[in-house]
């Protein structure tokens, strides 16, 4: 499927990415792309200056982080097809052009699986076994394994991002997109990508306190999404505490102690924790039935092309 690069926007979010701004602009300019954005999160370092020079459009975000970022800019893209990619020097716009042609070919959504090919010494091990664990999670969460839910390589066309509603500020913004993704019930297309160290700056994530707020994140959206998995997870854990505290108070009462009060929670905490499995189980019907409902009316009434 031919690119027609006059459709698409090169978006790049950037936050100090003096050492590698300018050569990733020139890079893309020289493989054809003229809409190259640049959001600019309140650099220190020139960053905005360089991807001027260099021929980007750049603007200031209002918000702070890469989420702000993100939702900023929809507003000021106009080019049906849009390329993301971080402006620290990790993806190639070599590969451009295996991101986007599954857009061309019909796709909504393509991510950029870093974890196939990454250069040796790009991920430390605590990385890598993070994104192993947080994509298993996301699979168990949302039903689908789409391989690198948290990488910064993607594409989509502008009808699906508008379709998305994105509130996440800061990194993880990119777990709210696939989630999104997956509700919207989007054409989703994974590619293998390349990923390199970082030639410039050091990285501003967090391995434990961003990967825990991934995480934190990744849960609570998946209560409009698997509402059972979401209350299913509440319930069961309120339950396994109720249950180990009476195993406690009935070792106990057979050897002539007893806990009134303890007993008493006990049995609230297992009946409370059944009645909020339930509550999942009720809602994951409901939200299947709404989904059959909503396919039925696409169906029935499909949109114009």
């Amino acid at each position: 499927m031919a690119i027609n690069r006059d459709e698409v926007c090169i978006f790049i979010p950037t936050l100090n990415e003096a050492p590698t701004i300018g050569s990733l602009i020139k890079s893309f300019r020289d493989l054809g792309y003229n809409h190259i954005l640049v959001m600019d999160g309140h650099s220190g370092d020139g960053t905005p200056d360089i991807a001027r020079n260099e021929g980007a459009t750049v603007r200031v975000q209002k918000g702070r982080g890469k989420g702000n970022a993100i939702i900023e800019a929809v507003q000021f893209i106009e080019e049906p097809y849009i390329l993301m990619l971080d402006g620290d020097g990790t993806y190639l716009p070599e590969e451009s052009d295996i991101m986007l042609e599954p857009l061309f070919a019909g796709a909504d959504h393509v991510i950029g699986n870093r974890l196939v090919h990454p250069e040796p010494g790009a991920l430390s091990r605590l990385n890598s076994f993070g994104n192993e664990v947080i994509n298993y999670l996301f699979k168990v969460a949302h039903g689908r394994f789409l391989g690198d839910i948290l990488s910064g390589y993607r594409a989509f066309t502008h009808t699906a991002i508008c379709g998305m509603r994105l509130k996440e500020a800061g990194f993880e913004i990119e777990t709210e997109m696939a989630v999104e993704a997956v509700r919207n019930n989007q054409n989703i297309v994974v590619v293998p990508v390349q990923y390199k160290m970082r030639p410039g700056t050091p990285t501003k994530l967090h391995p434990f306190k961003d990967g825990a707020r991934i995480i934190v994140t990744l849960y609570r959206l998946a209560r409009l999404s698997n509402p059972l998995f979401y209350f299913g997870f509440m319930g069961i854990i309120m339950s396994l505490i109720g249950a180990i505290i009476g195993i406690y108070v009935t070792v106990d009462w057979f050897h002539g102690i007893e806990h009134i009060p303890l007993t008493i929670l006990t049995v609230l905490l297992i009946t409370v924790g059944i009645q909020i499995f339930m509550l999942g189980v009720i809602s994951d019907l409901l939200l299947s039935f709404n989904k059959e409902i909503r396919d039925e009316i696409q169906r029935l009434c499909p949109p114009e092309k």
